[in-house]
C-alpha cells in the first residue's frame, strides 16, 4: 500500500502495560476480600408471580425475587435463576427484556439455553443473571422486584400454558420451586425438569454504548479505555493528540463517541484524537462498530487529508517482529496516500520495519467511493482468514498469512496524514467522526445480522457496558 507504516503504539506501550497491570491489581483486591469472608453455606429461595396469566399471549412475563435465607452474604453476580418453558416450534428464537428491577435493569442479564433431552413441558430455559454492579445480598435480604418478560423474535403468539415454570394462578409473590436458583454453578433451590442441562458456551464479550460525560469521566478509565495524550505518529509530525478532542454526546437520540480533528494548516495548530482499550487482550472473534464517517468538515474549508478509523492493533516489539498484528478500517474522504478522492481501505498487517529499511508486509482491499454517514463495520478473525464487512456486505477477505499471534487493543482515531491537501493554510477547519457502539465477541464469528441482534439484545436489556473478556 502506498502509505507510511503505522507507528501508533511505539511510545505508548510502557504506559499501556503499566495501566493494565494497575487495573488488574485493583480488581484483584475485592476477590481476595471475598475469599476471606464468612464461609458458611448460603441458601437461596425464589419467589415468582406472573405478569401475564393467559394460556396464549404475545409474551411471557415471569416476575421474580431471590432471597438470601442463609447466614453468609451472597454476591448476586454468582447467582443464576432459570425459568423453564417449551418452545412452540423447533428453532424458534426468543428475545429478553427487563422492564423494572430494584437493582437496575442494566445490572440484570437474560440468556436462553436448551435442555437435552427435553420434556413435554420444557426444552428451553431463560437464565437470569446479574452483573457485579448489582451488589450482594446480606443474610435475610432480597433482590427486590425483577419484572422480566420474553417473547418470540417475530412477535407471534406463544403458548405458555404447557410451560414447566408457568403458574397462571400466581398473581402475587410466593415461593416457587419450578424456577431454580444456582449459586456458583450449583443448584441450591427448586427442581429442574428431567434431563441434563446443555449450557450454551459462555460468551466473552466487550460491548460499550459510550454513555459517558467527557474524556475525563472516571467511568471511562474504569471500563478499560484510555484517551491519547502522548505525541508521535501516525499523522503530521509535531501535531498534538488532544484528550479534549474526544467528547461524548448524542446523535438521533443515541449516545455517541465523537473524535474531533482541527487545524489551521500548521503542525502546531493541528490537534488529533484517539481512544483505545487499555489492554491488549482481543484476538480472534468478531469486532464490530457503527461509525459515522464524514466527507466534509463541520467548520471551515474542505480538502485536508484526514483519516477516520476503527482498528485493532498490538505493539511492534522490534523491526519486522513476526508477532505484530493490525487490522484497519480507514476512510479517506479527501484522498491521501496517493489517492485523489474518497477511498475506504481495509488493511491486514503481518509486520513492518519501524526503521523504514524493509518494506511493510500487509495486504489491503480498497473501494474508491464515498462512505459518508453511518456505517456498520464488522471484522471477523478465525483460524482460516480475516473478513471485513461494511453495511452487511462482504468488503474484503484476507488470508491466514495475516492472522494474529497475540492479543490486540481496540481503537478509534481521526488524524491528518499530511498538510498538503488543503490550499487554504490559515483558515481554521474541524473534522468529526462519531461512533455509536463497539462490540467484540471472543472466539466466535458472527454474521453482521447476528451482530445487530446482539446489540439489540444489550439495549433491550438496558445494558450500556459489558466486558467479560479475560486478560490474555
Amino acid at each position: 500500500m502506498r502509505r507510511t507504516p503505522h507507528q501508533r503504539l511505539r511510545n505508548a506501550t510502557a504506559g499501556i502495560l503499566a495501566t493494565g497491570l494497575a487495573a488488574l491489581g485493583l480488581a484483584a483486591l475485592p476477590a481476595a476480600a471475598n475469599a476471606a469472608a464468612d464461609t458458611a453455606t448460603p441458601v437461596l429461595t425464589v419467589q415468582y408471580r406472573t405478569g401475564v396469566t393467559s394460556a396464549t399471549a404475545g409474551q411471557t412475563a415471569p416476575w421474580l425475587t431471590v432471597r438470601n435465607t442463609g447466614s453468609a452474604p451472597v454476591r448476586l453476580a454468582d447467582v443464576k435463576l432459570r425459568y423453564y418453558f417449551s418452545a412452540d416450534t423447533p428453532g424458534t428464537a426468543y428475545r429478553f427484556a427487563c422492564d423494572w428491577a430494584v437493582r437496575g435493569c442494566a445490572n440484570v442479564t437474560g440468556t436462553f439455553g436448551t435442555l437435552a433431552p427435553g420434556t413435554p413441558t420444557a426444552d428451553r430455559y431463560l437464565e437470569v443473571g446479574f452483573t457485579a454492579a448489582a451488589g450482594s445480598l446480606a443474610p435475610g435480604a432480597t433482590s427486590g422486584d425483577l419484572q422480566l418478560r420474553f417473547h418470540r423474535a417475530d412477535w407471534s403468539q406463544l403458548r405458555q400454558s404447557d410451560d414447566h415454570s408457568f403458574g397462571p394462578d400466581r398473581t402475587s409473590y410466593a415461593d416457587w420451586t419450578k424456577v431454580t436458583a444456582h449459586l456458583a454453578g450449583g443448584l441450591v433451590w427448586g427442581t429442574a425438569p428431567g434431563g441434563p442441562v446443555v449450557d450454551p458456551p459462555p460468551t466473552r464479550a466487550l460491548f460499550d454504548d459510550f454513555v459517558y460525560t467527557a474524556h475525563d469521566d472516571p467511568k471511562l478509565g474504569a471500563n478499560g479505555w484510555m484517551v491519547r495524550s502522548w505525541g508521535g505518529g501516525p499523522g503530521v509530525p509535531g501535531a498534538t493528540w488532544a484528550p479534549g478532542n474526544v467528547t461524548f454526546g448524542t446523535d438521533g437520540g443515541a449516545s455517541v463517541l465523537k473524535l474531533r480533528t482541527e487545524t489551521t494548516g500548521t503542525a502546531a495548530t493541528t490537534r488529533q484524537a484517539e481512544i483505545s482499550t487499555t489492554t491488549m487482550k482481543f484476538r480472534k472473534g468478531t469486532y464490530a462498530a457503527r461509525v459515522k464517517f464524514s466527507d466534509a468538515p463541520v467548520q471551515g474549508p474542505d480538502g485536508d487529508h484526514v483519516i477516520q478509523t476503527f482498528f485493532a492493533i498490538n505493539d511492534l516489539k522490534a523491526p519486522m517482529a513476526d508477532d505484530y498484528a493490525e487490522y484497519d478500517f480507514e476512510y479517506l474522504p479527501n484522498g491521501g496516500w496517493g489517492e485523489t478522492g474518497n477511498t475506504l481501505f481495509t488493511t491486514s498487517w503481518d509486520t513492518y520495519d519501524s526503521t523504514g529499511v524493509q518494506p511493510p508486509v500487509n495486504t489491503h482491499t480498497a473501494d474508491r467511493a464515498g462512505y459518508a454517514g453511518w456505517r456498520d463495520l464488522v471484522l471477523t478473525i478465525d483460524d482460516t482468514d480475516i473478513r471485513y464487512y461494511v453495511d452487511g456486505r462482504l468488503f474484503g477477505t484476507h488470508s491466514a498469512a495475516y492472522l494474529p499471534e497475540r492479543g490486540m487493543l481496540i481503537a478509534f482515531n481521526q488524524w491528518l496524514t499530511s498538510l498538503t491537501g488543503q490550499p487554504d493554510t490559515t483558515t481554521a477547519r474541524t473534522y468529526e467522526q462519531a461512533v455509536d457502539y463497539v462490540l467484540h465477541v471472543q472466539d466466535q464469528v458472527l454474521t453482521p445480522a447476528q451482530v445487530n441482534e446482539r446489540v439489540i439484545g444489550y439495549r433491550s436489556a438496558g445494558r450500556t457496558f459489558e466486558d467479560t473478556v479475560p486478560a490474555s
